[in-house]
């Protein structure tokens, strides 16, 4: 019977990950085991969980798949993942729009803390990119064009694979600096 007192290490799912390395790396038990120096069988117990790992043996295996021992400790139930198809990218610009806001996340991820966007500026279009009190904080990388960014009257002009990281309280207005569209990535924190 399991001692309450220790802590269970069963919700990291060791055995889970250790199957999923090997079937990614497209290798049988008996390859492993010639890699690592373990037996066959130690290593299925290990993968259907009969069995925890010391920190030796799963260092030899870490070793053979070019993977920390903290990728074992990563708590599985805290993971989410988003993808973002081209196809959602390519909707048709709406002719009422001024800007062009494409979501690079669909749906809920989770606790996610961030979200990230591409922005379409129109040729000599500012907009309000935060409105007082609101503030704006997250990493503007340009992707085409040149991007006027305008925080409290103060005013910077990036280049095309410029990047700058902002987190203010202040009024910010961004747009196209030119007669030509300015693409932008933006990632909110």
């Amino acid at each position: 019977m399991p001692d309450p007192n220790i802590p269970s290490l069963d919700h990291y799912q060791i055995g889970l990950k250790l199957r999923r390395l090997r079937n990614r790396k497209q290798l049988t038990l008996s390859r492993l085991a010639i890699d690592t120096g373990l037996s066959t069988a130690l290593l299925s117990k290990l993968e259907s969980a009969r069995m925890v790992p010391t920190l030796h043996t799963l260092s030899k295996i870490c070793r053979v798949y070019g993977v920390s021992l903290g990728h074992f400790f990563s708590d599985i139930r805290k993971h989410s993942l988003s993808i973002t198809r081209k196809s959602h990218l390519e909707a048709p610009r709406q002719s009422h729009e001024s800007v062009r806001r494409i979501p690079l996340h669909y749906g809920h991820i989770g606790s996610a803390r961030c979200g990230a966007s591409l922005l379409e500026f129109p040729p000599n279009v500012l907009v309000s990119a935060s409105e007082p009190g609101q503030g704006l904080s997250g990493i503007v990388y340009v992707v085409g064009g040149r991007l006027e960014l305008n925080i409290g009257g103060d005013k910077d002009v990036l280049e095309a694979g410029d990047c700058a990281c902002i987190d203010t309280e202040i009024v910010t207005v961004w747009g196209s600096a030119t007669k030509m569209a300015c693409q932008i990535l933006f990632v909110s924190v």
